[in-house]
């Protein structure tokens, strides 16, 4: 089975993290993607300190109804910070004879070289790249941390990227939106109908929880 893990703060989830997840599953074949919302970020405190629990109900909501797609509190569980490498061999345990694929933002790709321990996650599984605005990655080998570079050969014709493990990095162009998480927190703290957005049963759910009043 191919398996998909899609992390992020998700604070809150939008229809560009939903387009970026569908357009991975049909490039690829997908058959689960399972949604991880940090429950501690490594890089950034989450942006008005909303809580994990707010963060997952979200994603919840948002994922009813879309076939293939999941979510985990896994990394709420496990407590510390939420390290990918560290969720990514947590599933390469759990489901060791399936194919696993870490989606990941092309913004987020090119600031890879930071993330903690990110050379294993080469290694450890699949790569998708989706373009996100303002992130177009002309040539994939150059955008790679120079220490791991010369663990890649590129295949000329798909500009897949295969790692010495056998692992790949696929690049997705798709169809990206410009959707900001940043927005979408400013508008809803002032009232502002944000279902143009994220799904309305999302946008509801913010509003009656008063998620993003404190942004104000």
């Amino acid at each position: 089975m191919k398996i998909a893990l899609f992390g992020g703060s998700f604070n809150p989830i939008h229809n560009a993290h939903l387009r970026i997840a569908g357009e991975a599953q049909m490039a690829c074949g997908l058959e689960r993607i399972i949604f991880i919302p940090a429950a501690d970020p490594p890089h950034k405190a989450v942006a008005g300190d909303v809580s994990f629990e707010h963060r997952s109900n979200m994603v919840g909501i948002a994922l009813v109804g879309r076939v293939g797609f999941e979510m985990s509190p896994i990394e709420a569980e496990r407590g510390g910070k939420s390290y990918s490498i560290d969720t990514i061999r947590a599933f390469r345990r759990q489901f060791p004879g399936d194919e696993l694929f870490f989606i990941i933002g092309g913004d987020s790709f090119l600031e890879i070289g930071a993330w903690h321990r990110y050379a294993e996650i080469f290694s450890s599984c699949n790569l998708i790249v989706v373009e996100r605005p303002g992130s177009t990655i002309f040539n994939p080998q150059e955008a790679l941390p120079e220490t791991v570079r010369n663990e890649f050969r590129v295949q000329s014709e798909s500009g897949i990227l295969t790692h010495v493990s056998g692992t790949e990095i696929k690049f997705i162009t798709g169809s990206p939106l410009e959707i900001s998480s940043t927005e979408i927190r400013r508008l809803a703290a002032t009232g502002a109908d944000i279902s143009r957005f994220v799904p309305p049963d999302v946008a509801a759910y913010i509003s009656q929880q008063r998620i993003y009043n404190q942004c104000q």
